[in-house]
């Protein structure tokens, strides 16, 4: 059973460097207001301090729009600015372990799914949603494994009832058929992140996914 409901559909995933030439905690606000529902800050390159700033800056922006804010492998940022959730993967701290810490354990838990038999393992019973990650090849996370396509989303979808949350090359084009597929929502990062109008981008592609 999930902990927590998951009725979002845009979900963004952003870094200062996904923004260049560009407020990023701007481009945040104007994807929420063009209709992202989550916003999930991913800074692998950032120093421990720079991550931390830059996270209660975007969490003051979310909560203001009563967004959730997820922070990527991060416990600790993601404890002290109490964010909505945190997102790991197969090489960061496991879902299981994250339950057991006191001051996480009850926060929203992303997985990414690289392999199909990850499906059946204690991670994903402890997940409160699922990354199908990618489903097509992308110059902006090069270290995935598997590129799943939308038969690897209708797969994993016959496989279980966790929310899916689908990234990889999403944009406009596609968004319909990804959640035909069996996606419960898409992940973007240049498709907003890299538009010329952030807030038009966010609502062109949440008027794909509702129509």
């Amino acid at each position: 059973m999930n902990r927590h409901p998951f009725p979002y559909q845009l979900y963004l995933v952003i870094s200062e460097a996904d923004c260049p030439g560009r407020d990023f905690l701007k481009v945040a606000e104007q994807a929420i207001l063009g209709g992202v529902d989550i916003i999930q800050l991913r800074e692998k390159n950032s120093s421990p301090d720079e991550f931390l700033q830059k996270a209660r800056q975007l969490i003051a922006i979310t909560e203001k729009h009563h967004i959730p804010l997820i922070i990527n492998d991060n416990v600790e940022v993601a404890t002290k600015v109490n964010a909505a959730g945190i997102h790991v993967g197969n090489t960061d701290a496991s879902p299981v372990y994250l339950r057991e810490q006191p001051l996480i354990h009850n926060k929203m838990i992303g997985y990414s799914i690289e392999y199909l038999d990850q499906l059946e393992n204690d991670q994903t019973a402890a997940s409160d949603y699922l990354g199908i990650s990618p489903v097509f090849r992308t110059t902006t996370k090069s270290d995935t494994v598997t590129e799943w396509g939308l038969e690897g989303i209708v797969k994993i979808r016959q496989l279980t009832s966790k929310p899916l949350v689908a990234i990889g090359s999403v944009n406009l084009t596609n968004t319909k058929a990804i959640m035909d597929a069996g996606a419960d929502c898409i992940a973007v990062v240049s498709a907003i992140c890299g538009a010329d109008d952030p807030q038009k981008a966010a609502y062109e592609l949440k008027n794909e996914i509702v129509k």
